[in-house]
């Protein structure tokens, strides 16, 4: 077994080549199927028991594996249990929104080792980026981790990051954000390879992974917060469409009083305040307040979150129609008040169509796109976890 990045097929056969393939193959068999015994790797690979107490020794030496337990038959001999080291190697996800940058360091098991919430309080797209460099780096140093040891970053932005012009399109919320060379600052701040995904793509990613999302078939995560998006998972594996724009619902055209009105006009932060102000609530608000207002019995804030929630139904009407998902989930920062707007969503999508996926409350709240980027980015850190083992 033999990946691309090992040389290919058309590179000649050597031991070196078959000993990394064996030692590759064991450890995927291991974070695939948990704690396993010489003996069980060895029925569940095919390699020989010799071959795989040597592949085992090396991947321990390394530090890629390390005995996690005894495994104690009612008959026959104990054995030794082997698991990977979730120390080899850390991954870097990195959440950028208006209001905040969340930053966590996970090792290879996906569990966060460190984690820091900073106030975005950057005036330049410049600022911006240097802040995400020092609070990462930052992070880093305080975990007291080898940081040659952190060797994949990934953030999570609004818009859509174009890999040819290597900046972020359609972020309206992050002025200034889409200027090329900012997100090649970050990665030459950080000294790490540094992806670059929607944030909505990955809030998606983390519900599948971690959170209400698990499981299902094709389901589609609607981020409700200062923007409107939609992140799309299809077996376990983001939907982003030709150019990466999949998902950008916002942009759909909602007949309205401005011309030419979107979708996010309609379903958005703003447009809960909007809604607050017409079904007659006063003063400076935010869609929190309305909410907030709303659960303690405020009749304008209620009719302000029945608009939102029959709007809501409308979008998914539109996105069932189109892809036809088991499971919607609602998140953002208008999403994590979802609770109070399912079951208008619920009764208007009935009278709407007969395409009706289970919808429900996001359940990794204001965690999902951080968690998302720490998913992603653990498939690349493995890896390079495992290319860059002491021989």
């Amino acid at each position: 077994m033999i990946s691309s990045d090992e040389g290919g097929a058309d590179q000649p056969w050597n031991p070196q080549r078959q000993r990394n393939a064996n030692e590759r193959l064991l450890l995927d068999r291991l974070r695939s199927g948990g704690p396993a015994s010489r003996a069980q790797l060895a029925r569940g690979t095919g390699l020989s028991k010799p071959t795989v107490s040597s592949a085992l020794a090396a991947l321990e030496q390394s530090g890629m594996v390390r005995e996690a337990g005894i495994h104690a038959p009612e008959r026959g001999r104990a054995a030794v249990l082997y698991a990977p080291d979730p120390t080899a190697g850390y991954a870097l996800g990195i959440d950028v929104g208006r209001g905040w940058l969340r930053v966590a360091l996970a090792d290879l098991d996906g569990e966060f080792v460190a984690r820091e919430d900073v106030r975005n309080q950057a005036r330049t797209a410049n600022t911006m980026a240097d802040l995400v460099v020092s609070a990462a780096r930052g992070l880093v140093a305080a975990s007291g981790l080898d940081p040659r040891k952190v060797t994949q970053a990934v953030i999570g932005t609004p818009g859509v990051f174009d890999e040819d012009e290597r900046r972020v399109r359609y972020a309206q919320q992050l002025p200034g954000w889409g200027r090329a060379g900012l997100f090649d600052r970050i990665r030459d701040g950080l000294d790490l390879p540094v992806a670059v995904q929607n944030d909505a793509n990955l809030a998606a990613l983390g519900e599948y992974t971690y959170g209400v999302g698990a499981g299902s078939r094709l389901f589609v995560y609607i981020m409700i917060g200062t923007g409107l998006g939609m992140g799309v998972v299809s077996d376990g594996r983001l939907f982003t469409g030709a150019h990466g724009g999949a998902g950008e619902i916002g942009f759909l055209p909602w007949p309205g009083r401005r011309a030419p009105d979107t979708l996010e006009d309609a379903v958005s932060a703003e447009a809960v305040v909007e809604a607050a102000h017409a079904a007659g609530m006063t003063g400076r608000l935010t869609a929190k307040a309305v909410f907030d207002a709303a659960r303690a019995g405020d009749t304008a804030a209620a009719e302000a979150v029945r608009v939102e929630g029959e709007r809501l139904a409308h979008t998914i009407a539109v996105v069932s129609a189109v892809l036809d998902p088991d499971l919607v989930v609602l998140g953002g920062g208008v999403g994590h008040s979802a609770d109070l707007l399912l079951d208008t969503v619920r009764r208007t999508l009935r009278g709407l169509t007969p395409l009706r996926p289970r919808v429900v409350c996001g359940g990794l709240g204001e965690d999902a796109v951080l968690m998302g980027a720490v998913a992603t980015a653990l498939d690349a850190a493995r890896g390079r976890a495992f290319d860059t083992r002491s021989p």
